[in-house]
C-alpha cells in the first residue's frame, strides 16, 4: 500500500512539472502576435509574396492618397486592409540610418504609420532601430585626443577642436568628405545667393553618415575653454550656407516642412525618441545613453532642421535650428515646448559635455548612495537602457538600489516603489518594441515550488 502511494506521488509530481514547462502553459499575453522586427524593405518583399498582405498593402496605399485618417478609416474596406496588415511584418519594421535603401524603406514605414496617428502628433515613434551600443570607447578615444589624463597645463592650452580637424585629416575617408563639403558649401553662386545650400546639405548628410563618430563627434562636440575654440565648433558645419537664413522662419512651419519630407521627418522624430528629457534617470536621457542622443543630433545636420550652436559662448551649451516662435499666434505654447526641447535641453546638453570630458555613465557605481540619486516617481516605471547586453552591470545597480531602500530601515509594503525594484530584477525589453516580456520566457525550466509544496502536503497527510 505504501508503495503504491509512493508511486502516484512520483507520478504526480512528474505530470505537475511536465505541465508547469511545457510552451503552451509560458504564453502570456504580452507575446502574442510579437515578431522580431525586419527592415521594411524585407518586410515589403515578405508582403509582396504574399497574395492576401500584396493586395492590402496597395489598397492602404489608396486610402492613404489624398485623405485624412478619419476619412480613410470611415471606409470599411480601408480599415480592412489596415487590420490585416497590423499583423504583417511591415507593422513592427524598421530602417538602419545610412543603409544602402534608406529612403525606401522610410518610405515603407510612413506609408503603414501615417495611418496608424491620431493626425499631427508632437512626438513621432522613431523608424530607426534602438540603438543598443554606447559610445564609450569613442569616449576614451576623445579622452585620448583632448589631452584629459595628461598634463593638465598642456590639456588647457589645447584647442581640442583645432586637434579634431587636424586627426579628420589624417584619415584618407573623413578628409575627402569634409573638404568636398566645404568646397560645395563656400562655393558662392552669385551675390544674391551665396552658395547652393541643397548640395551643401546633401555632402553635410554623406559626411556625417559614412565617417567615423570617433572623428565627426570630435568635431562637433569637442570641449572648449576659450571663444576662439567654441567659434571652430559652431563654424563646424559652415553655418553661413547650412543653418543661417536671411529671416528666422517659425519653428512648426519648419517643423512642417521637415515632416513633408520622408527623410528629415525620420530624423526628427530619431531626435525626439532618443534625446527627449527623462526625469527617471542619472543622466535625463532615455536609457542613459548617450550615443544614442547625439547620434540622433548629428543625424538631423544636412537637413531643414539642422540644429547648431547658437553662439560662440564656452561656457554654456545652447543649441537649436534656425528658427523662432515669432508670429505663432494661439499655437505658442507648442512652439516654445518644441523649441525648448532643442535649447534647454538636459539630456543633450549632458551627452555634448560627456563626450567632450571623455566619459560615459557609469550604470553600476562602486559605492552607490540611495540618498545621491534621484527617486523615482511612483507614478511612472522608470525607462531601462536599450543596450540589453549589458545586463549584468545594470542588474549590480537595480539590486544596490533596491537593497538600499532596505538597508534604511523602510517598513516594507505593496507599494510602487518597491514593486518596481522587482519588476525591474524581473523583466526585460523585447528589441525594437514596447513589448515587456520575462527573462527567460520560451521552452524553459519551469519554477517547481507550487508543485513541491503541494508534494509536501500529501507526503505529510501519508505520513499521518
Amino acid at each position: 500500500m505504501i508503495l503504491a502511494n509512493v508511486f502516484c506521488l512520483l507520478f504526480f509530481l512528474d505530470e505537475t512539472l511536465r505541465s508547469l514547462a511545457s510552451p503552451s502553459s509560458l504564453q502570456g499575453p504580452e507575446l502574442h502576435g510579437w515578431r522580431p522586427p525586419v527592415d521594411c524593405v524585407r518586410a515589403n518583399e515578405l508582403c509582396a509574396a504574399e497574395s492576401n498582405c500584396s493586395s492590402r498593402y496597395r489598397t492602404l496605399r489608396q486610402c492613404l492618397a489624398g485623405r485624412d485618417r478619419n476619412t480613410m478609416l470611415a471606409n470599411k474596406e480601408c480599415q480592412a486592409a489596415l487590420e490585416v496588415l497590423q499583423e504583417s511584418p511591415l507593422y513592427d519594421c524598421r530602417c538602419k540610418r545610412g543603409m544602402k535603401r534608406e529612403l525606401q524603406c522610410l518610405q515603407i514605414y510612413w506609408s503603414i504609420h501615417l495611418g496608424l496617428t491620431e493626425g499631427e502628433e508632437f512626438y513621432e515613434a522613431s523608424p530607426y532601430e534602438p540603438v543598443t551600443s554606447r559610445l564609450s570607447d569613442i569616449f576614451r578615444l576623445a579622452s585620448i585626443f583632448s589631452g584629459t589624463g595628461a598634463d593638465p597645463v598642456a590639456s588647457a592650452k589645447s584647442n581640442h577642436c583645432l586637434d579634431a580637424a587636424k586627426a579628420c585629416n589624417l584619415n584618407d575617408n573623413c578628409k575627402k568628405l569634409r573638404s568636398s563639403y566645404i568646397s560645395i558649401c563656400n562655393r558662392e553662386i552669385s551675390p544674391a545667393e551665396r552658395c547652393n545650400r541643397r548640395k551643401c546639405h546633401k555632402a553635410l548628410r554623406q559626411f556625417f553618415d559614412r565617417v567615423p563618430g570617433e572623428y565627426t563627434y570630435r568635431m562637433l562636440f569637442c570641449s572648449c575653454r576659450d571663444r576662439a575654440c567654441a567659434e571652430r565648433r559652431r563654424q563646424t558645419i559652415l553655418p553661413s550656407c547650412s543653418y543661417e537664413d536671411k529671416e528666422k522662419p517659425n519653428c512648426l512651419d519648419l517643423r512642417g516642412v521637415c515632416r513633408t519630407d520622408h527623410l528629415c521627418r525620420s530624423r526628427l522624430a530619431d531626435f525626439h525618441a532618443n534625446c527627449r528629457a527623462s526625469y527617471q534617470t542619472l543622466t535625463s536621457c532615455p536609457a542613459d545613453n548617450y550615443q544614442a542622443c547625439l547620434g540622433s543630433y548629428a543625424g538631423m545636420i544636412g537637413f531643414d532642421m539642422t540644429p547648431n550652436y547658437v553662439d560662440s559662448n564656452p561656457t554654456g551649451i545652447v543649441v537649436s535650428p534656425w528658427c523662432s516662435c515669432r508670429g505663432s499666434g494661439n499655437m505658442e505654447e507648442e512652439c516654445e515646448k518644441f523649441l525648448r526641447d532643442f535649447t534647454e535641453n538636459p539630456c543633450l546638453r549632458n551627452a555634448i559635455q560627456a563626450f567632450g570630458n571623455g566619459t560615459d555613465v557609469n550604470l553600476s557605481p562602486k559605492s552607490p548612495s540611495f540618498q545621491a540619486t534621484q527617486a523615482p516617481r511612483v507614478e511612472k516605471t522608470p525607462s531601462l537602457p536599450d543596450d540589453l547586453s549589458d545586463s549584468t552591470s545594470l542588474g549590480t545597480s537595480v539590486i544596490t538600489t533596491c537593497t538600499s531602500v532596505q538597508e534604511q530601515g523602510l517598513k516594507p509594503n505593496n507599494s510602487k516603489e518597491l514593486s518596481m525594484c522587482f519588476t525591474e530584477l524581473t523583466t526585460n525589453i523585447i528589441p525594437g518594441s514596447n513589448k515587456v516580456i520575462k527573462p527567460n520566457s520560451g521552452p524553459r525550466r519551469a519554477r517547481p515550488s507550487a508543485a513541491l509544496t503541494a508534494v509536501s502536503f500529501l507526503m505529510l497527510k501519508l505520513a499521518l
